[in-house]
């Protein structure tokens, strides 16, 4: 099997106790490392960036320094796992900011010569996994609610930069979730980490 390199975005804004994100992520790379691939973090809650206020500090702005570390990571990575809970229908604001951070101009895409709305996307050949876990069922979160936030994601973040393909690992019920459920959930993403996907 190839190595690959991968980074894990972990999106849980709480670090203040351990959450099933953290274990989540903490399985799979145990899972990735073990199969002799390379891994590396990047926890945003320990990250200091403001939020974005104006489509010129996007554009033409600085990066916070506090975030070049991440896009360097970003760009060095083939494979990319992100990890957050499902807060209010969506992924929690602290992720949402990092990512109109470093999914910059220059970086994420470049504007194609004379289009204004094409671009040229600037991190393809990369693949990605999204985890969420949520309070409800992930399958009404699913088929009843259609998975929105998590489409948008993957169609307005992640596909417009070029990363493809983009798979999905939902988890539902985490507050009344058993161990041994927990653990077949653990089992599952170092599973996924020794493949690489």
């Amino acid at each position: 099997m190839t190595t690959k390199r991968i980074v894990l975005i972990q999106g849980h804004p709480d670090t203040t106790v351990p959450h099933l994100c953290h274990a989540l992520a903490a399985a799979y790379a145990a899972g990735a490392e073990d199969a002799g691939h390379t891994v590396r973090f990047i926890q945003v809650a320990d990250l200091d960036f403001p939020l974005l206020r104006s489509q010129q500090a996007w554009e033409e702005g600085p990066l916070p320094a506090g975030l070049q570390q991440a896009q360097t990571d970003i760009r060095w990575a083939e494979h990319i796992v992100l990890f957050f809970p499902l807060w209010l229908g969506d992924m929690p604001a602290l992720l949402k900011g990092f990512l109109e951070q470093v999914a910059r101009p220059g970086f994420a895409f470049e504007h194609e010569a004379g289009h204004a709305t094409f671009t040229k996307k600037g991190l393809t050949g990369r693949s990605a996994r999204v985890v969420v876990t949520m309070g409800m069922p992930a399958l009404i979160y699913r088929w009843y609610f259609r998975a929105h936030s998590v489409k948008s994601l993957r169609r307005n973040i992640l596909g417009f930069v070029g990363i493809a393909p983009v798979h999905e690992t939902l988890i539902g019920m985490v507050g009344d979730l058993k161990a041994n459920d927990a653990s077949r959930w653990l089992a599952k993403l170092r599973r996924l980490g020794q493949l690489a996907q």
